[in-house]
């Protein structure tokens, strides 16, 4: 086998393995899963084109990482408010809905994420969806430890008072 048919192949492995996780992760913190669905196109196209430089064993955080960068430039780029998700679709196939019934109450979750700003969000979804360290989260966002600390204390605050005030926590 060549070598661009070798590449080619993990590539391949690759997208299979990765594309489910990096899906969900696109959907909670864009929520909306048209956005979520290119990016996630988007970031594995630059991935693709970087292959030969990306080491398998960080393929996975390679290719977040320009998911969550596409997603701030996005965010960036249009200042757009936090959109509610639509994340169940009347045409999903059962496959997919299989797939996504993992998660319990996955609209909620989207909507109240969407409450968030794309800061807090994001940072929400990698510290506590992904279980990264806040280290790590960090480093993936280009900030400081202590913005993670910060950002992600005022989040939880505001999904907590949400909760609260719609008397769905005791």
């Amino acid at each position: 086998m060549k070598t661009s048919e070798r590449a080619d192949a993990e590539f391949t492995a690759f997208v299979e393995g990765a594309q489910p996780r990096l899906s969900r992760v696109a959907v909670l913190i864009t929520g909306n899963r048209a956005t979520a669905e290119d990016l996630v196109q988007e970031a594995l196209i630059r991935t693709y084109v970087n292959w030969g430089k990306v080491r398998p064993e960080g393929a996975y955080s390679y290719t977040r990482r320009i998911l969550v960068n596409l997603n701030t430039d996005r965010w960036r780029r249009r200042h757009l408010e936090p959109a509610l998700g639509d994340v169940g679709d009347d045409h999903t196939s059962s496959t997919a809905a299989r797939a996504y019934a993992t998660v319990d109450h996955r609209d909620d979750i989207v909507q109240e994420l969407a409450g968030l700003s794309q800061r807090e969000r994001t940072i929400v979804v990698l510290r506590y969806y992904l279980d990264l360290s806040e280290r790590q989260v960090a480093e993936e966002l280009d900030i400081s430890v202590g913005t993670v600390k910060s950002t992600c204390s005022r989040a939880l605050s505001r999904l907590s008072s949400e909760r609260v005030e719609e008397g769905r926590l005791s």
